[in-house]
């Protein structure tokens, strides 16, 4: 019997340190929708998660045909370690840390854009409800960049399946 209560509560007490974990996971984390700036096609749903150095990552999940057309699977036109690698699984987000100054900023990462191959600069901003990612890439200063508003799903296989 008293093996019993104490399972219960070692049981109860792992489920409450996953509702916390999930209160206190960073908006940043999770599925996000990738669309082209420029033209307005999703590119990509990209998983974004904190490491184990502390700094948010983001991996290619998903990559969408191009209108018309079929999609981009190897970063051909990438430099090392990166050239001709599949895109499924590959990093294209990597070394962002939170703004300790600014709430839902993100600074000091590295962006790889897998249709041109250029690595970037970058930074981001959520908005207030976390829903949208304003992701920043530039070379030097950010006015010398392009922003990409990427969105927030809460199902990518449903988003794959559209």
């Amino acid at each position: 019997m008293k093996i019993n209560i104490l399972k219960k509560i070692g049981l109860i007490a792992l489920i409450g340190m996953g509702c916390l974990t999930n209160i206190y996971a960073s908006p940043l984390t999770g599925y996000w929708k990738s669309v082209d700036d420029r033209t307005g096609e999703a590119l990509s749903i990209i998983e974004i998660k904190k490491l184990e150095d502390g700094t948010y990552g983001g991996f290619i999940v998903h990559r969408f045909a191009a209108p018309g057309g079929v999609a981009l699977t190897n970063c051909t036109k990438c430099p090392e370690p990166y050239k001709n690698k599949p895109l499924l699984g590959m990093q294209i987000l990597s070394g962002f840390i939170e703004d300790p100054k600014k709430e839902n900023h993100f600074i000091h990462g590295k962006v790889l854009e897998a249709k041109s191959g250029k690595i970037f600069e970058g930074k981001g901003q959520l908005t207030t409800d976390g829903r949208r990612f304003r992701l920043r890439g530039f070379v030097g200063v950010s006015m010398l960049g392009r922003t990409q508003v990427w969105v927030k799903v809460n199902d990518p296989q449903a988003e794959i399946n559209k």
